[in-house]
């Protein structure tokens, strides 16, 4: 459901919106919120992440020996998903998104709408993330929103 509206998208994404997401604001082009949704001890990192309109993250890798990935579970809004050479994908509340480790993919809002999804990191061994270069305004544009 594509949301433009601040106020509509706050009622509507159940999991809180957050703070803004100054530490990794570098790595993303628009502002996007992050809401931890567990304990800084907890064994997976599982937070809210929350999009402004045409906001998205760059491309990047979740490396990992084993295990690893991410799960992309969207819960308000409208956004997309891209893995490198593949086309991108529409994403819309209650759509999961397993990623594998070690893919290059990028993830953001659509122009239409706030997006947000809780982003769980998959637990493995020497897992790291790799931030690689943003998603141009040419690919971004040739989406359809």
């Amino acid at each position: 459901m594509e949301i433009l509206e601040r106020e509509e998208f706050k009622e509507r994404n159940k999991f809180g919106f957050g703070q803004e997401n100054v530490d990794y604001a570098k790595f993303f082009i628009g502002k996007s919120y992050l809401k931890p949704l567990v304990d800084k001890n907890s064994p997976i990192f599982m937070a809210n992440v929350t999009f402004e309109p045409r906001c998205r993250n760059n491309w990047h890798i979740h490396h990992a020996k084993n295990g690893g990935g991410q799960i992309l579970i969207c819960v308000a809004g409208s956004g997309w998903y891209q893995e490198e050479g593949k086309e991108a994908v529409s994403l819309e509340e209650g759509d999961i998104v397993v990623i594998p480790p070690n893919v290059k993919h990028w993830h953001g809002a659509k122009a239409s709408s706030w997006f947000s999804h809780i982003a769980i990191e998959v637990a493995g061994e020497e897992c790291k993330n790799e931030w690689c270069e943003e998603v141009t305004e040419d690919e971004y544009n040739k989406l359809d929103s």
